[in-house]
């Protein structure tokens, strides 16, 4: 075992934490936080120790494969793979068009290179819709943070005097640096306040001032609850609204004839209890705020991020030290999107890009709903998807409706999966390429959100690239050279001049200036130009120069204030990314961002009329109930033992049975006539799955839960296939989603349990 420590990151949740690892041959053996990251400066929760399993995954690929006709697979070499994917993409794009090809992932917790290099790949094709995970999440909330604020948002916990988390448990998901100890240091405050909205007694909700213990799915009940209190008891913050805010009259109408007992009856809190929440906000010096997938994931989610950001609005939680804030990203996560959700159709027989082709949801930050992809398939609609291009992404196990996914994606002319291991959806596709891991090659994180000085991490291989496997810059590159997009004539002259990154800088200039179109292809281009100058092992970074142009060019100012400046800023800053394998500050800003905000004269816009219209039409009886299905089902809850689906080998995640634990409320449990350890089926209009009853006094009533991360098809060491746990997504249905963006109601499945004898 070597004793040089190695700086890289964890990359089960978005925080991608700093680590440092000692390794023996190719295997991590040792982690510890890493105290010179710039972000996390030496935090790290407990998943970090689970980095070998990701490593060693049993169903890790070391060679194409091509689906035969009969469903099993083949190995290929990669020159035929490459050929072969090339032609029947091609293919398809020349009968159909671009926009008949999906594209969807590009990258997955930490590791967002393939999503730079796929660019080249999908302009080649000529490629208009994609989709990806954030899809599943965080489109409403995008929508409506595009229409209030027009820029991106994150949340100074560190400082706050208040923090208001809405369905969202940061012990377990972290979300913002330090979580733990963060959320410890304002518990043990007296001063400071937690208000969490969360229908369970969550390890984060134990520890707060006030939790709102809300009925499942009526998280907009309370919201807008909260608000109208903060406007019907004169509470608000107008003299802050005066100067910061837009178009608040309508808005404020409406809030002054919200029936707070009402809503309060249908969210089952307490009045007094919601109406002192509310009263702490107001009266709080800071409020940091943030909202996570137990809302996202839920009935009105679309209308819960609406209020939650008229709240911020309400009592001035914006912009300044504690409060949230407008951030600059190194590069933006998605990829542009649709003007308004609610914009009219075009005229008949025109395309309207910015709608998926046979549904018409909106288009937002690029995507396509993840719960709309099937129909956009399985229909005989002259713009239906006819092949799919799946990177880093597993959407048969992690969409709604998997028996629908797997029969979407076979009847699909033709698909290709990029990925480290045999994916439940790598098991349905044509062809599946073998990528090195993220310990395998330079990788990073494109998840940076930190006000007043923001950060960026390439992450340095660990290890030598598996046998057999590419790292997608290489499977890129050689995808496009095959389209016939990428030739050594363009290559040859940036490649001669990339022994010094200064004249490179001038060579590409010049090059774009005379052939525009190669920007097209730059990400390929540079992967091809650059190889021979970057340091070794170090290719897949090849990319990363073209972002740091691209970043100086937009943000002049907030590079300049991190020491970037100049006509060659780019380059320094790329040098200190290199230089620096525990991560760079590439911006300063004045803390809160004000200078960032994309609405007219720099104010918040509070009217968004469709919102209002859905507010004032919330069914008093509260969210969909089934009477045969009485019980709500959160299909999907971070637990300790627990991962993200890149881990394949659940005998790590949790000790003695590889089973899921439905957790459910002691009185819920008498009830059914279920004990701790008994096997119940969790039975859902769409299938069944088995679990093991884990009586918790967290649950609330007529609320059940399974656990994220589990119900993978593992291959096991005689070569048989075992599923780990229960497969959430057999039990959730694609119709039910949000009407707004349609992001899926994985937090709101109606269910009921059959006790297995």
């Amino acid at each position: 075992m070597t004793d040089t420590w190695q700086p890289t990151a964890c990359m089960i949740c978005s925080m991608n934490c700093g680590i440092e690892v000692q390794t023996e041959g190719e295997r991590i053996v040792r982690v510890r936080p890493d105290k010179a990251h710039p972000v996390t400066k030496g935090y790290v929760c407990e998943k970090a120790q689970r980095m070998e399993a990701y490593q060693q995954g049993r169903d890790r690929l070391s060679s194409p494969m091509r689906r035969r006709a009969d469903g099993t697979y083949e190995a290929v070499d990669w020159d035929t793979a490459i050929s072969e994917v090339a032609v029947r993409l091609a293919a398809v794009r020349d009968a159909h068009g671009g926009e008949s090809i999906l594209y969807y992932g590009g990258g997955g917790q930490g590791n967002h290179l393939p999503g730079v290099y796929a660019q080249a790949t999908l302009a080649a094709l000529g490629v208009r819709y994609r989709s990806n995970a954030l899809a599943q999440e965080k489109t409403g909330e995008a929508w409506v943070q595009a229409r209030m604020f027009g820029c991106g948002m994150h949340h100074d916990f560190e400082h706050a005097e208040v923090a208001l988390l809405i369905g969202k448990n940061p012990l377990q998901s972290n979300g913002f640096p330090r979580a733990r100890v963060v959320l410890r240091e304002i518990a043990a405050d007296p001063a400071r306040s937690m208000i969490v909205i969360d229908p369970r007694r969550s390890e984060t909700a134990a520890m707060a001032d006030y939790h709102l213990a809300i009925r499942p799915g009526t998280d907009a009940w309370c919201l807008g609850a909260l608000a109208a209190v903060l406007v019907q008891e004169g509470i608000a913050n107008t003299a802050w609204m005066d100067a910061h805010v837009s178009n608040a009259e309508p808005v404020l109408d409406v809030l002054r004839r919200v029936p707070v007992s009402q809503f309060a009856q249908v969210c089952q809190v307490d009045e007094d209890l919601l109406r002192a929440a509310a009263r702490r906000m107001a009266a709080a010096s800071s409020m940091a705020s943030m909202e996570d997938l137990g809302m996202q994931m839920g009935v009105h989610s679309t209308l819960g991020s609406y209020l939650h950001r008229l709240i911020i609005g309400l009592t001035g939680s914006f912009g300044r030290k504690g409060t949230s804030y407008a951030f600059v990203p190194f590069r933006p996560l998605g990829g542009g999107g649709s003007a308004s959700a609610g914009s009219a159709a075009r005229p008949s027989g025109e395309r309207n890009w910015k709608r998926s082709p046979v549904t018409g949801f909106p288009v937002i930050m690029g995507l396509i709903p993840c719960n709309a992809i099937s129909e956009e398939i399985l229909t005989d609609h002259p713009h239906r998807f006819r092949a799919m291009f799946i990177e880093s992404a597993n959407p048969v196990h992690s969409l709604a409706d998997t028996a629908r996914m797997r029969e979407a994606l076979r009847a699909l002319e033709f698909s290709v999966v990029i990925d480290v291991a045999m994916t439940e959806t790598a098991s349905e596709a044509d062809y599946v390429l073998p990528a090195c891991s993220q310990f395998e090659k330079a990788e990073a994180s494109f998840f940076n959100f930190e006000p007043a000085e923001n950060a960026f991490q390439l992450r340095h291989p660990l290890f030598a690239p598996r046998e057999g496997t590419l790292e997608e810059g290489a499977i890129h590159t050689r995808l496009c050279e095959a389209l016939g997009v990428l030739s050594a004539e363009m290559v040859e002259p940036l490649k001669a001049a990339a022994g010094n990154l200064d004249g490179f800088a001038m060579a590409f200039a010049q090059m774009a200036a005379a052939q525009p179109a190669i920007m097209a292809v730059a990400p390929v281009l540079l992967y091809r130009a650059l190889a021979d100058a970057l340091p070794e092992g170090m290719n897949n970074a090849a990319a990363v120069w073209g972002v740091a142009q691209i970043f100086v060019r937009n943000f002049p100012e907030q590079a300049a204030a991190a020491g970037f400046a100049g006509p060659l800023a780019g380059n320094r800053l790329f040098e200190a990314i290199l230089n620096s394998p525990s991560g760079t500050v590439f911006s300063r800003i004045e803390h809160g961002g004000w200078d960032l905000v994309r609405q007219p004269g720099q104010r918040i816009n509070l009217h968004i009329p469709e919102m209002l219209e859905l507010l004032m039409a919330l069914d008093p009886a509260g969210p969909p109930v089934d009477p045969d299905y009485p019980l709500i089902l959160s299909a999907g809850e971070r637990r300790t033992e627990t991962s993200n689906t890149s881990i394949r080998d659940a005998t790590w995640l949790r000790k003695g049975a590889l089973d899921s634990t439905l957790r459910i409320h002691p009185g819920d449990a008498a009830q059914f006539g279920l004990g701790e350890g008994d096997a119940v089926d969790v039975v859902t209009r769409r299938g069944r799955a088995r679990a093991l009853v884990e009586v918790h006094e967290g649950c609330r009533p007529g609320h059940v839960s399974l656990p994220n991360g589990l119900g993978l098809d593992v291959r096991q060491a005689d070569g048989s296939v075992r599923r780990q746990g229960a497969a959430l997504n057999e039990l959730t249905d694609y119709r039910w989603r949000d009407p707004v963006v349609g992001t899926p109601w994985h937090k709101y499945v109606p269910a009921r349990l059959e006790k297995v004898a």
